[in-house]
């Protein structure tokens, strides 16, 4: 007697629409944000760690994990799959198609159905099975990042060069989710600029057949630090377009921890690897509205970024200079700061952040300032490179500020309380001369060209005038006043030790290494 199967569940997909998975992490990313919840608990420690990873997610990019062995960059890059909410597919699809995509998105098996929602059935895909593994070593090539032929097809008598007798591998089994590739620069480099088009156009290229497909996902990719077991080196142009996150070995309390959630048995809430949630299926309109910025970087903050970079080319400490994409990838980082944080406008904090993370893959230290004994020495010493820049680009921004401004009742009114912008922030209405500044910068920034380049957010403060009580016109004026301190300290209006509680970016000093 044979046992009946269960009726195939049928799913009403009413006003449901596809939405690109990094709408999907970003909704997943600031909802918990705004909930005060932990991100990514299953990684104990290493904040800024995941902290840049998480900026990248939320400007859309791809990060490439670079540390010593063993420091959980495979366990971090496998946590992210939390983030994903579950979605719709084709019942079967080996490339994860979406039920209402249009034909040109579709796989070869599933184009050559009229509905192939309806004639394969339609199933739900959870979020950590949205997760492809492509192991680096001398012997992927391109069959294990793409995928081969597909024999028994071509022994039915189809073409070899019909796309349809292609069996996509670990790319295609990304599509919609998660590209995880471990140890990238172990891969020959005429295999990793397979990648090129996938990060750049999202779409992989098979010119054997004559054939591109698109794809919707995220690459993580990981890595070793230069100069240490490396095999290959990764290409120039590949590095640009990747987000480069140093993950440093955890302290010892949270090594601890470590190795008590992980030992065998273990029950604790990291015990089985990754502790995955039951994930809502979110209605399109709401992973929509999460896909807009709504957060605000001012003029003045725009131009300090861009002035950074640019002082990054001409910089003697540097042996490879910032392309055009680090500073588009250095403003979406600031913004990505400010989201992180739950706030509403960018401060110079912020940028700082932005700028380490667009940067550090994407310039390159002199070999004399290397230390290839410890790889870690090198990434920070990047880190406080990228942050003397933005010292150098305070030293340039708008030097004509002061030009009408008594520069003496400016010191006395910033030197008359313990200095910090809160406390600036709230006798601003007593305090003419930095009133006067604040003013003119927030007037210049309703005369910024490219209104049109705004977002909501940045239109609105940019152009309406104070509305006390509101959190995001505090943050604007807050963001100026930071502007003007730390101008007053290069201008030799106040002193260093007279900006107080301010936050200034740093010089390097003469000698440090």
């Amino acid at each position: 007697m044979s046992i009946p199967e269960d009726p195939p569940t049928v799913y009403d997909l009413g006003e449901y629409a596809p939405v690109p998975i990094v709408y999907q992490l970003r909704y997943s990313i600031l909802k918990r944000i705004r909930a005060g919840e932990d991100l990514l608990p299953a990684i104990q420690g290493r904040q800024e760690t995941k902290k840049d990873v998480v900026r990248a997610l939320l400007s859309g990019a791809h990060p490439y994990l670079v540390s010593e062995e063993g420091t959980g960059k495979t366990r971090l890059a496998r946590s992210l799959t939390s983030l994903l909410p579950p979605v719709f597919r084709i019942k079967g699809c080996p490339y994860n198609d979406d039920p209402r995509w249009p034909a040109s998105l579709l796989c070869p098996r599933c184009r050559e159905s009229q509905n192939p929602g309806e004639q394969y059935g339609i199933e739900l895909l959870p979020g950590h099975r949205r997760f492809s593994r492509i192991q680096g070593n001398e012997y992927t090539n391109e069959a294990k990042l793409l995928g081969l032929k597909d024999i028994h097809a071509i022994i039915q008598g189809k073409s070899p060069s019909d796309p349809s007798v292609f069996a996509g591998t670990g790319v295609f089994r990304a599509n919609r989710g998660i590209l995880f590739v471990d140890e990238l620069p172990a891969i020959r480099t005429n295999v990793q600029v397979l990648l090129h088009p996938i990060l750049e156009e999202k779409r992989a290229i098979l010119e054997e057949y004559n054939w591109q497909h698109p794809l919707d996902l995220i690459v993580i990719a990981t890595g070793n630090p230069r100069g240490f077991s490396h095999v290959y080196e990764v290409p120039r142009p590949l590095l640009d377009r990747l987000e480069l996150v140093y993950m440093d070995m955890p302290g010892e309390e949270e090594e601890k921890e470590i190795m008590l959630l992980q030992r065998f048995g273990s029950t604790g809430a990291a015990g089985d690897m990754v502790r995955w949630h039951r994930a809502e299926l979110v209605p399109s309109a709401v992973l929509e509205e999460y896909a807009r910025r709504t957060v605000a970087a001012p003029w003045w903050i725009v131009d300090l970024l861009n002035l950074a970079v640019r002082h990054s080319r001409t910089c003697q400490r540097l042996e490879k200079k910032a392309s055009i994409r680090a500073s588009s990838r250095a403003l979406d980082h600031t913004y990505a700061s400010v989201e992180l944080e739950n706030r509403q406008v960018a401060s110079l904090r912020d940028a700082l952040d932005g700028l380490k993370l667009a940067l550090r893959g994407r310039i390159a230290l002199s070999s004399e300032y290397q230390d290839w004994d410890e790889p870690r020495n090198s990434f920070l010493r990047t880190d406080r490179l990228v942050e003397d820049l933005l010292w150098n680009a305070l030293e340039d921004f708008k030097p004509d500020l002061f030009a009408t401004c008594d520069t003496e009742r400016l010191a006395a009114e910033l030197t008359a309380v313990p200095l910090t912008v809160e406390a600036l922030a709230q006798r601003l209405p007593d305090l003419e001369q930095l009133g006067t500044l604040v003013q003119g910068m927030l007037k210049e920034a309703a005369g910024q060209p490219n209104d049109d380049l705004l977002n909501e957010t940045e239109l609105r403060l940019a152009t309406t005038a104070d509305a006390p009580g509101e959190d995001s016109r505090w943050e604007y004026v807050a963001s100026a006043i930071e502007v003007i301190v730390n101008l007053a300290v290069h201008r030799h209006v106040i002193s260093e030790a007279e900006a107080g509680q301010v936050f200034r970016p740093r010089k390097i000093t003469e000698g440090e290494p």
